[in-house]
């Protein structure tokens, strides 16, 4: 193996790069005792880690006898060979006074940040240490771009592996990639050959507003207060899966999902309303297709448990809040409302914009705002990978009279990304409420 300091693996999906990367650092878990130290951006759970790549490897090398695996650590029998697993966002700190690594692989790292790298590089100060870095590249604009790909440093060995690496493809998944070759060239580059994108002013929000929002609360200085709500995104078909999101005043505190047949909605609304009484919460709730019926699944459940839990209908295609007011009340030019929002939905995604921009200029540019204008997400949130990933994907559109509106899941589904339910969870709990939605005579 050729030496260098930094080897870093990025390109686009189906290539294969993680898989690679297990199987090789099982390979030297046997050869020779390493400390490896598998790192990514957020990590709450083992299950979000490479734990489960590395431990599939070791099943299908046949060495399972030669490690032993618990719930949280890998190590081998006769090396002693050891793999330890840290999220950087809640661990930095910690990470920094870990001595012996002989590896830092850092997963899905187009989410490292500056500041972590600074940290992370003379951590690793044993002789003959180096990074793993690997990644399917974002935006051009990304750290982790610029610094390795863009501007490679000294002592770096970079390989881009694409699908058409991994000789290992079923024709089905072959077949996909090519229908989305054809469907759109430019969606196609940047999701299976690995080609960044070179700005993100076609989405809703901005991944950098995004990212500027977890944990602001303790950046700013500032403690949540007022209304505790659950955002609630209900599975509408078979691969779909069931998402919440609560947030206590403008800090979203626990992201959760779970997969749920539609025949299983009463089981689902049981799960939302455990989280509500145990968090004193309310409940916003998709109500299209088969949400419709939670809302006597919720009434059913207060009067069972014998609480008066609210619960509020989110019609995504329903009419605008306030149509007569203008978007920008500061601005007598910006347009009503009724006239700039295609639906309630629209205007709720386009809130939930404006705080985490508001949020992006507190944090970075010292701006002010009242608590209530800003977005906080808490790193102790579990899927906060995808729940970035998701807020930032959905693009702006338009319906036929020129209003906005977001991009429907179906265009969503042409550019092979599936359903954003944390996402819809997420702008659910902080959406704007209308006083139809809810009455006395819901919470049973």
């Amino acid at each position: 193996m050729t030496p260098a300091r930094n080897r870093v693996l990025y390109g686009g999906r189906s290539s294969s790069k993680s898989w690679d990367a297990a199987g090789f650092a099982v390979f030297l878990a046997t050869q020779c005792r390493i400390r490896v130290l598998c790192a990514r951006q957020f990590q709450n759970k083992i299950a979000e880690s490479v734990y489960t790549l590395l431990k599939i490897q070791i099943g299908r090398f046949g060495l399972t006898n030669q490690f032993i695996i618990t719930e949280n650590s890998i190590k081998h029998k006769l090396t002693g060979s050891e793999f330890m697993f840290y999220g950087l966002w809640r661990h930095i700190d910690e990470i920094k006074s870990l001595e012996g690594i002989d590896i830092c692989w850092i997963e899905e790292a187009h989410n490292l940040t500056q500041e972590q790298w600074d940290i992370l590089e003379p951590t690793l100060r044993k002789e003959g240490s180096q990074f793993w870095i690997i990644f399917n590249p974002r935006l051009v604009t990304d750290f982790v771009y610029r610094r390795f790909i863009s501007n490679t440093p000294p002592d770096t060995i970079k390989k881009q592996i694409n699908y058409v690496d991994n000789p290992f493809l079923s024709a089905t998944i072959l077949k996909v990639i090519e229908a989305k070759r054809k469907e759109d060239e430019e969606e196609f580059r940047h999701i299976y050959l690995g080609e960044p994108l070179t700005d993100d002013d076609a989405v809703i929000i901005k991944r950098s507003w995004i990212l500027a929002a977890v944990d602001a609360h303790k950046k700013l200085k500032i403690e949540p207060t007022g209304v505790k709500r659950v955002g609630f995104d209900v599975a509408d078909r078979g691969d779909d899966k069931c998402a919440t999101v609560a947030n206590h005043g403008f800090l979203a505190t626990h992201v959760d999902e779970w997969k749920a047949k539609e025949d299983e909605l009463l089981k689902s609304a049981g799960r939302v309303h455990a989280i509500a009484r145990m968090l004193e919460a309310s409940i916003d709730y998709d109500s299209i297709g088969v949400g419709a019926f939670a809302g006597a699944h919720f009434q059913a459940l207060n009067q069972e448990h014998k609480v008066k839990i609210p619960y509020f209908r989110f019609n995504a295609g329903g009419a605008v809040l306030n149509p007569e007011r203008r978007i920008d009340p500061k601005d007598p030019k910006s347009p009503l409302n009724k006239d700039f929002y295609s639906n309630i939905k629209a205007q709720s995604w386009w809130e939930v914009s404006r705080r985490f921009r508001n949020t992006f200029n507190a944090v970075e540019r010292g701006e002010q705002f009242a608590p209530d204008e800003l977005i906080s997400i808490s790193s102790e949130c579990d899927h906060l990978d995808r729940l970035i990933d998701e807020l930032s994907t959905p693009r702006k559109d338009y319906d036929n009279s020129g209003k906005s509106k977001v991009e429907s899941k179906k265009d969503l589904d042409k550019r092979d990304i599936p359903s954003p339910n944390l996402a819809d969870a997420f702008v659910m709990a902080f959406a704007p409420r209308t006083s139809h939605t809810f009455t006395l005579a819901n919470i049973g």
